[in-house]
């Protein structure tokens, strides 16, 4: 992991304007190198200028101390060394203040135009100096020369440190900038790592809230039906025994289907078992959570359509009917197919309803009612108010309060409008209406 440049500033942070104490460390002896020569150039300064010589050491102790702003200041620096160089002093200073200036984010313009006068500046120095000595006679070369010495000089004093100044500079900055961006790259993949595990738990809990709700759909049904002929066949065991033969074998039957649909529902979950595992978050690309995501999708869409469809509506409430209730079906419409989900939700709808009926009002003529639409298609289930007040107490059937509630959050999945609640007669009312081209 890289770290980031808050982190940085934070564990390296030096004196004063300084970053780092080894940048401090490194101008400290910079500048100390600078006054040592600056005060023994000061020497010859001062002598040629009729001064005291302490006061020529003491003015260049002080000018080379001032390398110590480099980094603050590089271009008081640069100032500086140009104004001592006709003292042929600051060389040092000279040399690298104008690699901090080329190095810093100044202006280029501030750059070109400070080297342009450190040039000059050392150009008519080391003209004047080498015309003095040759009519001194302290330099035999010809006249001729002078200008070439003077232009070479300047320019081994100017052009090596601005270049190297402009080339660490520009290598600073894009390290800066990779760092940066690697940062910023670390810090996306951090939030999308994120949001890939809010999508993995969002996707694990609706996908034990699609379990929960199927369990309860397929469970419901037919446990409340083997219930009630269970309470019938105790009722008429000793009066009517052929009538509890045949009980009986409903009851059978509708075991077998829900250790059918229970096994088939449990062979899902095992076959699954090796997709839902979790590997650990730095074992698995980011990529692979759109794999798997797309996988599980696919996976969810095949199993959606082995699920009941309306064909198998009126098998359903044959054995409400066959259970004692009193159960009316009316088609509106053209029959046609629907998409897998859409069959099966409709399916569920009723088959929730007609469950809550025997739990809730058993004995109560019920009223189912199915209306193919161009859009859409609707169902209503309709009970009226039970025979007998109490029934469904007496048959014990257990109630864990959320028939409905899944029923909404399946026609809700679709862009469904699911409503129920009590008529004005007595009875309960549970309508939805579903869009004919619901995407699953």
């Amino acid at each position: 992991m890289t770290t980031t440049g808050e982190v940085r500033a934070g564990a390296e942070e030096g004196p004063w304007w300084w970053g780092r104490w080894r940048s401090a460390l490194l101008d400290i002896s910079l500048a100390a190198l600078s006054a040592m020569e600056c005060a023994v150039e000061g020497i010859q300064f001062s002598r040629d200028a009729g001064l005291f010589v302490p006061v020529g050491m003491a003015f260049g102790l002080f000018a080379g101390l001032t390398l110590l702003l480099r980094r603050r200041w590089p271009v008081a620096v640069v100032l500086v060394s140009v104004a001592i160089t006709p003292a042929q002093m600051g060389f040092v200073m000279g040399v690298v203040g104008l690699y901090t200036l080329a190095a810093s984010e100044l202006p280029r313009r501030i750059t070109a135009a400070l080297a342009g006068m450190s040039f000059f500046g050392m150009f008519i120095v080391t003209y004047v100096r080498a015309h003095q000595g040759v009519v001194r006679g302290d330099l035999s070369i010809a006249g001729g020369f002078i200008p070439f010495l003077s232009v070479t000089t300047a320019l081994g004093m100017t052009a090596p440190p601005v270049l190297l100044g402009l080339y660490i500079g520009a290598r600073r900055r894009l390290m800066e900038s990779l760092r940066e961006r690697a940062d910023s790259l670390e810090r996306e993949l951090m939030l999308l790592a994120e949001r890939a595990e809010e999508r993995a738990e969002w996707a694990r809990n609706e996908e034990r809230t699609r379990i929960a709700r199927e369990m309860h759909d397929v469970v419901a049904h037919r446990v409340s039906l083997m219930v009630v002929h269970a309470a019938a066949l105790q009722a008429v065991a000793r009066k009517d025994p052929e009538k509890a033969v045949r009980n009986a074998a409903l009851v059978g039957d509708m075991g077998r289907q829900a250790l059918t649909e229970l096994r088939e529902m449990l062979g899902v979950l095992r076959t699954g078992e090796g997709a839902v595992a979790r590997p650990a978050p730095s074992a698995v690309p980011l990529a692979a959570v759109g794999v798997a995501a797309a996988a599980a999708a696919s996976r969810v869409a095949e199993e959606s359509s082995e699920g009941p469809c309306l064909a198998e509506l009126e098998e359903l409430i044959g054995q409400s009917a066959a259970a004692g209730m009193v159960v009316n079906l009316s088609v509106e419409g053209e029959v046609r197919p629907y998409a897998p989900m859409v069959e099966q939700t409709a399916y569920r709808v009723v088959q929730e309803a007609l469950t809550n009926v025997h739990k809730h009002a058993a004995g109560a003529k019920t009223h189912v009612r199915l209306a193919h639409r161009t859009a859409e298609i609707a169902m209503q289930v309709e009970n009226e108010p039970p025979p007998e007040p109490g029934s469904a107490r007496a048959v014990r059937l257990p109630s864990g309060g959320n028939g409905l509630v899944g029923m909404k959050e399946r026609v809700s999945a679709l862009g469904g409008v699911f409503v129920s609640g009590p008529t004005d007669a007595g009875g309960f009312r549970v309508s939805a209406v579903i869009p004919a081209q619901a995407a699953a």
